[in-house]
């Protein structure tokens, strides 16, 4: 962006910023919350992405779009000009994952008057961190976390102190909610089956199985007697989709429960906006943006007690808690909200409302902007 010579220039630091998931989702709303502060206050700002494409790239993001430089995974680069950035008239460093803080204390080390922000999101924090990144996630002004469950994990396992934590939660973008306006003008996708289903939206991976695909799939199992025709969509790839498959086969549902690959955000958008309810019963999510573009939609939301997900979902006012790992309380509480209209359009229009209230850009923007406040960048003037 344009801006005075001498100006305060803030860098953000990225894994990257172009892929899906809810941290690059993340990513993305805070580089366009900070592109628009900087132009507002005259600030430069300088994004770097690690693991995007090499070169320029831009993204389209509140109404504008901001620039960043990819470095296609070579980590030497990315630091050598993340510390050549700091030399310059840098005020704050914002490392948007905490396997970024090294780079950020190495910036630190070498201009000692930077200020630093770590963001957190939630399972990468939840054991001991190796130490060196454990040291420089300590050594950060502020680290910011998107839920409760997050911050407090920060202090029980990272030892960061409380008084340096800032809860922060993610919004949704202004393009999403452009589209939960105009949901009849959505296309479904060709996959999308017919009549009442209820949609799951995650990484169906080896390593992630606590997302409770499994027990979503057992749960439609014991809904087929109270539920004719009920199917149960599950959008997001993966390498354990192939188990999940069989595991839907062998309970005799393979041909209730769908599995779709590689859509696009509006298509997605497209199945918020027809499902019955939306359910992940997670025990991993340190936030939970899913859950937020469900409620968007006004679907009622199910989720497990545990993680960042107890901060979305407000047990009996937008949808329900169960017990981890228990697909039988997962199916009475299904079939309950399959069972009653009234009871989903109730808690689906409370979810709406609280998606406005809380979960808007503009108050992502508003909060991160005291964040930066307290790290000496004043908003009420230039830098």
């Amino acid at each position: 962006m344009t801006a005075s010579r001498g100006a305060k220039e803030f860098i953000g630091l990225f894994p990257d910023l172009l892929g899906p998931g809810g941290v690059q989702e993340a990513g993305r709303q805070t580089a366009a919350a900070l592109a628009q502060m900087a132009a507002r206050n005259g600030c430069l700002t300088v994004f770097l992405s690690l693991n995007d494409p090499p070169g320029t790239q831009s993204f389209p993001a509140a109404d504008g779009q901001f620039s960043f430089r990819g470095f296609g995974r070579s980590k030497g680069k990315f630091v050598l000009s993340a510390l050549r950035e700091s030399g310059k008239e840098t005020q704050v460093v914002l490392a948007a994952h905490p396997h970024l803080a090294v780079p950020a204390a190495l910036m630190k080390w070498k201009s000692p008057q930077l200020k630093t922000v770590v963001v957190s999101h939630g399972i990468e924090v939840w054991k001991p961190l190796p130490q060196i990144r454990r040291r420089a996630l300590l050594s950060a002004d502020l680290v910011l976390a998107p839920s409760s469950d997050t911050a407090r994990r920060l202090t029980e396992v990272q030892g960061v102190p409380a008084a340096k934590i800032r809860r922060l939660p993610w919004p949704l973008s202004t393009c999403f909610l452009r589209w939960v306006d105009a949901p009849t003008k959505l296309a479904a996708p060709p996959a999308l089956p017919r009549g009442r289903f209820i949609l799951t939206v995650g990484r169906w991976a080896a390593s992630e199985r606590y997302k409770g695909a499994d027990d979503l799939i057992r749960a439609v199992t014991q809904l087929q007697g109270t539920a004719p025709g009920l199917q149960l969509v599950a959008v997001g790839g993966g390498d354990d989709l192939p188990r999940l498959q069989r595991l839907a086969s062998e309970l005799g549902v393979a041909d209730r429960v769908h599995f779709l690959e590689n859509l696009s955000r509006e298509e997605l958008a497209a199945c918020y906006a027809r499902a019955e309810v939306f359910a992940l019963p997670s025990t991993g999510e340190g936030f939970g943006l899913v859950f937020l573009e469900a409620m968007a939609f006004g679907c009622p939301v199910v989720g497990a007690a545990c993680g960042g997900i107890t901060d979305l979902v407000e047990d009996g006012v937008n949808g329900f808690l169960v017990p981890p790992r228990d697909p039988d309380r997962l199916a009475e509480t299904l079939n309950r909200l399959l069972r009653d209209g009234e009871l989903r359009s109730e808690l689906g229009r409370h979810g709406q409302e609280i998606v406005r209230h809380k979960f808007s850009f503009e108050v992502f923007r508003a909060e991160l902007e005291k964040v930066l406040a307290e790290c000496g960048l004043d908003s009420s003037r230039g830098a």
